[in-house]
């Protein structure tokens, strides 16, 4: 049986809160924080979870808000497996104006890793990647860490017969995507950093996209169109998947929850566009919802069955 593996070298502890109303130079009494274990792969697992599938959960953590993270992770009962380092974990700030209902997210730096460091989770990688595993790597790389670092976990996936889906943006998704990975899902803006143009229209979106499959960067090419929901490419299929109109609340965790829901349709058996529109699906759900609290099955599951053909 398949398993899935999520990676995340720059987690954070999301906090969330609300005023009545941002203004400078003055002390915001905010409403009580609540906090949420969050980073790429992170809120992945956390999003699998609550679509009933099983993930071994493996992010990189060290001082005080590192603890703070393990036992955070561990209220959501997830399987982890946390890799020690010495700098501190980040923490993110998300804070709502009730009195204009936009959000602002205030984030930080992650630590810098070793390379001892770094290189101990390579090894941990190889430990657990078996054949046929799914290994979710997501998120930016903090400081320390080389940029090629995805190539060489696309090569241990490649060593192992395991399938490797890639969700990162800058230099590693550049390396990464030439490293030949199974499925990678950036949004419009990373598709131009992939592509190495200043932006991407109507007419130039799917030559790219195609671009990209012909030259083996993967084998599944979702990219993320926000509000206007994906477009499927691979070497035969060029489909796109309008999103379901929603009130939006935050769009923190919404391009996790698609990649929880598309990788949960893979170990179904699902055909790939049905992987994408549950995928969007999921990532649609999580919009629904404040702060960091990702999609909930109910909502998926109804706006799943409206995008059905």
């Amino acid at each position: 049986m398949s398993n899935i593996i999520s990676l995340t070298l720059n987690p954070v502890v999301d906090k969330n809160t609300s005023v009545a109303g941002i203004q400078p130079h003055i002390k915001l009494r905010c409403a009580a924080p609540v906090n949420y274990p969050g980073g790429g792969g992170i809120n992945v697992s956390r999003a699998l979870r609550r679509l009933g599938a099983d993930s071994l959960c493996m992010y990189l953590a060290g001082g005080a808000t590192g603890i703070h993270l393990e036992e955070l992770v561990r209220k959501e009962g997830l399987r982890q497996q946390l890799l020690r380092i010495e700098g501190w974990t980040r923490d993110n700030l998300a804070v709502l104006d009730t009195t204009s209902g936009l959000q602002y997210r205030f984030c930080v730096p992650g630590p810098e890793v070793s390379a001892r460091e770094w290189g101990d989770t390579l090894k941990a990688l190889d430990r657990q990647l078996a054949e046929g595993d799914y290994m979710v790597a997501s998120g930016k790389l903090p400081p320390g860490i080389p940029s090629d670092f995805y190539v060489k976990v696309a090569g241990l996936c490649h060593e192992k017969g395991a399938r490797m889906v890639l969700d990162t943006s800058g230099e590693a998704l550049l390396k990464g995507a030439g490293a030949g990975v199974f499925l990678l899902k950036p949004n419009l803006s990373e598709l131009s950093t992939l592509c190495g143009v200043n932006t991407i229209t109507a007419d130039t979106l799917e030559p790219l996209a195609k671009q990209v499959i012909a030259d083996k960067a993967c084998e599944i090419l979702v990219v993320s169109l926000g509000a206007r929901g994906a477009l499927l490419v691979t070497h035969d299929t060029l489909e796109y998947v309008p999103a379901p109109i929603v009130d939006q609340k935050s769009t923190i965790g919404a391009g996790d929850s698609m990649v929880a829901g598309m990788v949960v349709s893979l170990l179904k058996g699902r055909t790939l566009p049905e992987m994408v529109r549950y995928g969007v699906a999921c990532g649609t759900a999580a919009t629904m919802r404040y702060g960091t609290e990702l999609c909930h099955p109910d909502d998926v599951e109804r706006l799943y069955a409206w995008m059905r053909p």
